[in-house]
């Protein structure tokens, strides 16, 4: 009795070991990856990340990559671009969009202030310019700001050879252009991003406007201009009590010029067949005499719009109004903004000065820019 049931204790153990082993054969494959192996070594224990799976092979050999590893290849939409991988995780940041303006009605060159997109500072930047939007003309911004058909390695430069926060003027473009830039960047080999987003700006045409006045005051007033000096009293120096204003403006890169000139030599009189002489110097100290004499100078931007020699003197001295064309005023070689100047009418007679109603002179004020 005790033999019987000592076999069937055994069976029963039996029976529960042989379902064991084979649940334990359903479960494993599902467990189990192959690995590599030769004559000499297998490899139990090979975790790649997410997982691993047979890339390439021969006869010789597998080799066995990452699959939580992705390629190079970029997921993109309109607004974003995301490298994946290992590849993302080396390459620069795209660079945002620069600011890129014309902040004074520039007709060939514009402000350029890159944004880094947080790169470190050892970073260099490449520019590419357009004046189509990239369609067919692709050019680039050259490491001395002029625009070149070629990007060289000396045109990849750190935020600071591109100005920093101040950035730089792109220079030699067209008038009446609007242009394109977008940026790319790397911090080393094989981290070059594409190009990021773009951002326009556009070129003035060369421009020059000019205006007379003449009133006591900084005063606009309309033509026809008509200035009285008053009764001249032999020995004493007359001063006119309008003044004769001048409005410039232009955005011509060497600034602009306003030059005065004299029809009679003087103030001439018909009816007297006597010219009151125009001179230089201290109305003071002669004679007789007549000249201009600078007042004023002011400007919104650029410049500084300046009263040259021999207009610049004070008390009486005056310089000429003859029949040569000079400058009177000067914007100092810049481009200004609402330049505006004026200048006094200084005459003098003498003891032996005919006397007449009718002296008169013509004056001529002309301006120019150089571009």
């Amino acid at each position: 009795m005790n033999t019987n049931q000592h076999q069937i204790h055994i069976l029963h153990i039996a029976r529960y070991l042989l379902i064991t082993t084979l649940v334990f054969n359903i479960i494993a494959p599902s467990m189990v990856q192959a690995g590599p192996a030769s004559s000499n070594y297998q490899l139990k224990d090979y975790g790649f990340g997410s997982g691993g799976s047979q890339n390439s092979s021969s006869t010789n050999y597998n080799m066995f990559g990452i699959s939580g590893e992705t390629s190079g290849d970029k997921s993109a939409s309109t607004n974003n671009k995301t490298l994946q991988g290992l590849v993302g995780t080396t390459q620069a940041n795209v660079p945002p969009a620069p600011s890129f303006t014309n902040p004074a009605h520039y007709y060939n060159k514009l402000k350029l202030v890159l944004d880094t997109g947080n790169n470190s500072s050892d970073a260099t930047y490449a520019i590419a310019i357009s004046t189509d939007n990239f369609l067919s003309d692709t050019k680039y911004v050259q490491s001395d700001n002029t625009i070149g058909t070629t990007l060289g390695s000396e045109d990849w430069q750190t935020y600071t050879a591109w100005g920093s926060a101040s950035g730089i003027y792109v220079i030699g473009l067209t008038p009446g252009t609007t242009y394109t830039v977008k940026v790319e960047a790397e911090r080393g080999n094989f981290t070059q991003t594409g190009f990021g987003p773009t951002a326009q700006a556009l070129t003035d045409n060369p421009s020059l406007t000019f205006d007379i006045d003449v009133a006591p005051t900084d005063t606009e007033t309309a033509a026809p201009y008509s200035l009285n000096i008053g009764d001249l009293t032999a020995g004493s120096v007359v001063t006119a009590s309008d003044k004769v204003w001048v409005d410039v403006d232009t955005n011509g890169s060497a600034g602009a010029t306003v030059y005065v000139q004299g029809a009679n030599g003087g103030l001439a009189s018909t009816d007297a067949s006597y010219t009151i002489s125009s001179v230089s110097g201290n109305l003071s100290s002669s004679n007789e005499g007549y000249g201009a004499q600078g007042s004023s100078v002011a400007e919104s931007t650029g410049g500084p719009l300046e009263i040259t020699s021999p207009y610049n003197g004070s008390s009486d001295v005056v310089g000429p109004l003859d029949t040569t064309r000079r400058i009177i005023f000067d914007s100092s070689g810049t481009a200004i903004t609402s330049g505006r100047g004026s200048f006094t009418i200084k005459a003098k007679a003498s003891a032996v000065t005919k006397s007449a109603s009718d002296y008169n002179d013509t004056l001529t004020l002309i301006a120019s820019a150089s571009f």
